[in-house]
């Protein structure tokens, strides 16, 4: 991670109150903010100005909102941009929005006493502003043709059609993944048959959004776990904000899952290792871990036990990630499988569970 004092960030807020408090947090910080901007149009000339690592970005503001400020600013003077949202269910729809256009992550403003509430999570602001500030904003990912690359250079072909049966897979991921996630999951094939369990590190009352999104816009029936929620083949569950995602049970291939508020993993709740650990533990039919972009080491102990029970692993490898932390982390424990470009996972899980490879 960025050293604070290395960190230059622009802070936008329509709000003279919020930036005032944003600003003095990240100050106090270490981060220097180099300017204050009151609607979007002051932010893309901010950036154009003083050239910021990192931009907070408010999302509804006048004149210009988030969206087509990180639009512009994508298209002008690349930087990462962390969106800052409202815990409401409109400014969850418009977040996601400013993802897709360009936004590496976001962090949810607090309700009530704003004041007080933002200076209790004052550490974790500065936090993701400096993981923010690392990602590569505006990655292109080219697109490649349909092979698996392994560590050691070998190709595989994508496999074309056969499956083994019942099969599993645990995509973990964090900042920068709301997007490649659902690039991944629209390319998965119905007919694979996988039950999936997606832990993506993010708040309560973004997941539910989260889900909606995978569902429309994949071949799988995606829902927001539940406790005591069960999926076979065909179906996902998102992990829910602010909960650990365990799987329970596994018989004739109907996974049972349960949510608990266990004290954070690896600083996470949901952790990505407390639902690869426990699939591990539970299911005795083909397994696949995959590790997306994200800062931290989450998902690394995850990855090492579906290897150690026979299972296979993939990590995202760095010119398509937009923070390498955790599948580098992934990768240092000798237990991935195959490094792959994002655009090339999903034909890497294919090939995994096919009946050739079997």
């Amino acid at each position: 991670m960025a050293h604070p004092s290395q960190t230059r960030a622009v802070v936008a807020d329509d709000s003279h109150f919020m930036r005032s408090v944003i600003s003095d947090i990240l100050s106090e910080g270490g981060i220097d903010v180099v300017a204050l901007a009151k609607n979007g149009r002051e932010a893309v000339e901010a950036v154009r100005e003083y050239s910021p690592d990192v931009v907070t970005m408010d999302v509804e503001m006048p004149e210009m909102d988030g969206i087509e400020a990180v639009e512009r600013i994508m298209a002008e003077n690349p930087t990462p941009v962390l969106m800052l949202s409202a815990h409401t269910d409109e400014d969850a729809d418009v977040t996601f929005r400013a993802l897709e256009k360009g936004a590496v992550d976001f962090f949810t403003k607090p309700g009530g006493e704003v004041s007080m509430e933002m200076s209790r999570l004052k550490d974790q602001l500065v936090d993701i502003v400096l993981s923010v500030a690392e990602a590569t904003p505006g990655k292109e990912v080219p697109t490649s043709p349909s092979v698996t690359t392994t560590p050691e250079g070998g190709v595989t072909p994508a496999p074309a059609g056969r499956y083994v049966d019942r099969p599993t897979l645990i995509i973990g991921s964090s900042t920068g993944g709301p997007t490649v996630v659902e690039q991944v999951m629209s390319t998965l094939p119905a007919d694979a048959n996988l039950r999936i369990l997606i832990v993506q590190h993010m708040p309560d009352g973004f997941t539910g959004r989260f889900a909606q999104r995978l569902d429309d816009r994949s071949e799988y029936e995606v829902v927001e776990a539940r406790d005591g929620a069960r999926i076979s083949d065909g179906q996902a569950l998102v992990a829910a904000g602010s909960n650990h995602l365990e799987v329970t049970n596994y018989t004739h291939g109907t996974l049972r899952v349960s949510l608990t508020d266990d004290p954070p993993v690896n600083s996470v709740r949901p952790a990505v290792d407390v639902t690869m650990e426990t699939a591990a533990a539970a299911i005795d039919d083909p397994l696949v871990g995959v590790i997306l972009t994200g800062m931290g080491e989450d998902g690394a102990e995850g990855i090492r036990r579906i290897k150690e029970r026979g299972g296979a692993t993939i990590a995202q490898d760095e010119a398509s990630s937009a923070v390498f932390g955790m599948p580098q982390r992934a990768i240092e424990t000798g237990c991935v499988d195959s490094v792959e470009p994002i655009d090339t996972i999903p034909d890497a899980i294919l090939s995994m569970i096919s009946q050739e490879a079997h």
